[in-house]
């Protein structure tokens, strides 16, 4: 049993949100042990009780310089390395583990001392369990589940006031941005179709989404009469902001994964990459319209889109209104 145990988290948010199960493992599974978590979300996970010491690892190679040394002076003797990248590896070798268990890969495997073989078509959350399995520990659960923020706290507070002006419930939010890419992303003609399709079945559409999809909230907020939150939250404010809203419609993002952790109900939309493997897991309904060249994983579409463009606004609305009569009942 590991004394002292560095998790490596990924580089994405939903990623990260992916690897609860991997925490929650460790935790019951060596209770005793330290556990420090490091990764570019590892503030997702603040106040979770999944690790004792939480940093956050940048991207750029300057500020993970820095942080590589906060995570060397922890002085942990197994490190676990989600990411299957040489650089996760080569960190944890500076950071001084004996041990350095992760998926074998490439140039890297040499540095792992606990290898695990790639599972290409496993979901990401087993893939990520399987390195923890190796170690000879039990997986309790294959569902991420986090406490959403305290309902009388100042983030959900300070929510309800923004959302107080959207309109009455239930509220269904519909995120408009994926770091991944434009090719995630419904295709605006079809969000200011739903947004419509929403409000007539009696809902009210809120768009949400980052500063930078603002002008594209505009035009839609204009097309359809929907409200917007887009880039009036606070980033900190996202885990209270997923929670109050009623449901969720977003494309395969960190958000998404997010949302359905903190038990609200997600209608997932797929197109360029693959349901089966990264598809978020609790209240979710995964819809995605069967094409040739899908899954491509490009973050462009070079054509007309087909994937995202053949989810219709009835599709949605569909699966939304089930999802509420399922949580309702």
């Amino acid at each position: 049993m590991p004394a002292r145990v560095i998790v490596r988290l990924p580089n994405w948010l939903g990623d990260t949100v992916m690897a609860v199960p991997v925490l929650v493992a460790i935790r019951r599974g060596w209770p005793d042990a330290a556990v420090l978590a490091a990764g570019p979300w590892a503030s997702v996970l603040s106040g979770q009780g999944l690790a004792d010491t939480l940093v956050t690892y940048p991207r750029t190679w300057r500020g993970r310089v820095a942080s590589a040394d906060l995570v060397r002076a922890f002085h942990g003797d197994l490190a676990v390395l989600l990411p299957n990248s040489l650089e996760a590896a080569l960190a944890a070798w500076y950071w001084g583990a004996r041990r350095r268990a992760g998926v074998a890969a490439d140039t890297r495997t040499l540095l792992l001392t606990d290898r695990v073989a790639p599972a290409p078509d496993a979901h990401q959350v087993d893939q990520y369990l399987r390195i923890v399995e190796s170690l000879g520990l039990a997986a309790s659960g294959r569902i991420p589940e986090l406490t959403p923020p305290a309902p009388d706290g100042d983030a959900r507070g300070r929510i309800r006031g923004l959302l107080e002006a959207t309109g009455g419930r239930p509220r269904v939010g519909i995120h408009l941005g994926a770091e991944y890419g434009a090719s995630k992303l419904w295709p605006r003609r079809r969000v200011i179709e739903g947004c419509l399709a929403l409000a007539k079945a009696g809902m009210t559409p809120v768009l949400l989404g980052a500063p930078r999809d603002a002008s594209l909230a505009d035009a839609i907020a204009r097309a359809a009469g929907a409200a917007s939150l887009v880039g009036k939250d606070d980033p900190a404010l996202l885990p209270a902001l997923l929670t109050e809203i009623d449901a969720l419609v977003a494309g395969d993002t960190g958000v998404a994964h997010l949302a359905a952790a903190l038990g609200t109900p997600v209608v997932a939309l797929f197109g360029p990459t693959d349901a089966r493997r990264t598809a978020p897991r609790g209240r979710v309904t995964s819809l995605t319209h069967p094409v040739p060249c899908a899954p491509c994983y490009l973050r462009t579409c070079p054509i007309e889109h087909p994937c995202l463009a053949g989810v219709t606004a009835a599709q949605v609305v569909d699966a939304v209104s089930a999802m509420l009569r399922r949580v309702a009942a």
